[in-house]
């Protein structure tokens, strides 16, 4: 009886230790599958060429040192790229000084195209901001966690996530590198987006490369060994 119920003990501990090693094999692949499946991104801008939005875009009001690019289709002439100036106002071809300070570049596109109607039939005005000195503070970008170096560094359009990373020195040893998060302030609250930096850097998967919006947070977590 003794060596039966022996036997009986050791063959419930195999099945125990089988059916737990099956959960983990289990968790295992639905966290592969996960990582593989189409990352959570921003929609992409009306242009097609950028995602968006961040609130700080659409409701800055710009300020004296701000840079902003002013695009008049079809007339390449009167497009500019320009600070603010410290009284608060701009210099366009034809209409002369426009006052910036202030407001936002949806405004500022209206009181140009109003403007330039003496001259332009129907003008297109599109402003964009290049650079953001008013409030740089608000619009830096901050990258934290398993990086070399945590950094708070300054927006510039045209940055992506991976000039970001290596602003902060690349990864350090313990990255989750696919594991990245992007955290951005909208209209709608706080987004969080997947980013695939182990992708982008040994992959040359540029898909989560996303361009980054002002005052963008990027957090890279610790893996688990």
């Amino acid at each position: 009886m003794s060596i039966v119920n022996c036997e009986t003990g050791v063959f419930k501990l195999m099945r125990h230790f089988l059916e737990t090693l099956l959960c983990l094999l289990i968790v295992a692949m639905t966290g592969c599958a996960g990582t593989s499946g189409t990352p959570n991104l921003p929609s992409e801008s009306a242009s097609g060429k950028g995602p968006g939005p961040s609130v700080l875009i659409g409701s800055y009001q710009m300020g004296v040192g701000d840079k902003v690019s002013v695009n008049v289709w079809e007339n390449p002439e009167l497009s500019i790229e320009t600070p603010v100036r410290p009284d608060g106002k701009i210099a366009m071809p034809l209409i002369g000084e426009v006052m910036a300070a202030g407001k936002e570049p949806k405004q500022l596109a209206e009181d140009i195209t109003a403007k330039l109607k003496a001259y332009v039939k129907y003008p297109n005005v599109t402003v964009m901001l290049t650079s953001i000195k008013g409030q740089e503070f608000l619009s830096r970008i901050r990258v934290t966690g398993s990086v070399e170096k945590d950094v708070s560094i300054e927006y510039q359009q045209g940055m992506t996530v991976l000039d970001a990373i290596l602003e902060a020195g690349g990864l350090d040893l313990y990255a989750n590198a696919n594991g990245t998060k992007l955290h951005r302030k909208t209209e709608q609250g706080t987004q969080t987006f997947d980013i695939r930096v182990k992708d982008i850097m040994e992959k040359g998967d540029m898909k989560t490369n996303i361009l980054l919006m002002p005052g963008d947070i990027i957090t890279v977590p610790e893996r688990f060994f």
